[in-house]
């Protein structure tokens, strides 16, 4: 599952770009969460990060759910697709990002 994120991560973002935004995860527990990395506007030399999308697997059933910010930081299910045993869907999902809520 690891190496699904590190894919998309590597694809999503441009090499040519990279001192300019990283786009990474952090696992805690049944959860991953995506972030954005950028350097900070009024400090470049310090790197900001802004949380993406969550991905929660529940271990009785090993389905992952998607999840989204609200403008207040707090985590809500993402209604737009059910959850799956494979990560790889939704991490589909964030990228094509219908809604735009993901990427805005």
């Amino acid at each position: 599952m690891e190496w699904k994120l590190a894919l998309y991560c590597e694809r999503r973002i441009p090499r040519r770009v990279r001192d300019q935004i990283q786009l990474g995860y952090r696992f805690r527990g049944n959860s991953v969460t995506l972030f954005e990395r950028r350097p900070a506007i009024l400090e470049p030399s310090v790197w900001t990060e802004s949380a993406v999308a969550q991905f929660r697997l529940d271990p009785e059933t090993s389905l992952w759910t998607l999840y989204c910010r609200d403008r207040n930081g707090r985590w809500h299910r993402y209604g737009e697709v059910d959850s799956r045993p494979d990560l790889a869907d939704l991490l589909r999902e964030v990228d094509e990002d219908p809604t735009g809520i993901f990427w805005g």
